[in-house]
């Protein structure tokens, strides 16, 4: 297994509780936000980076109780979160799955 792939894997299995999750998403939407204002007005790209790591440190503080995946692996967990979110298009998939009526046998 690559290193980035190590580093997903250590990300999924950090992020189990969906509240967590949801703050995850949320996150990334906002870093995705910071990055394309950086070019607009760095006062909202620094508002959106706090608030990233708000969400990101008090969801595993208060809901997972374990420590960020960016410890074991810095740098990397970045581009682990972003590729988790887009595959989970930031969180409308899972809620899709959950409310999507059950198909009957």
């Amino acid at each position: 297994m690559s290193y980035f792939q190590d580093a997903k894997a250590h990300f999924v299995a950090s992020h189990q509780n969906p509240i967590n999750q949801a703050l995850h998403h949320l996150t990334n939407l906002l870093a995705i936000v910071a990055v394309i204002y950086l070019f607009y007005d760095w006062r909202v790209t620094l508002f959106c980076l706090i608030l990233t790591q708000v969400f990101a440190l008090g969801g595993h503080a208060f809901f997972e109780k374990n420590e960020p995946a960016f410890v074991k692996y810095p740098g990397i967990t970045i581009l682990a979160s972003l590729s988790w979110s887009f595959e989970h298009w930031f969180g409308m998939r899972q809620l899709w799955q959950h409310f999507r009526p059950k198909a009957s046998v």
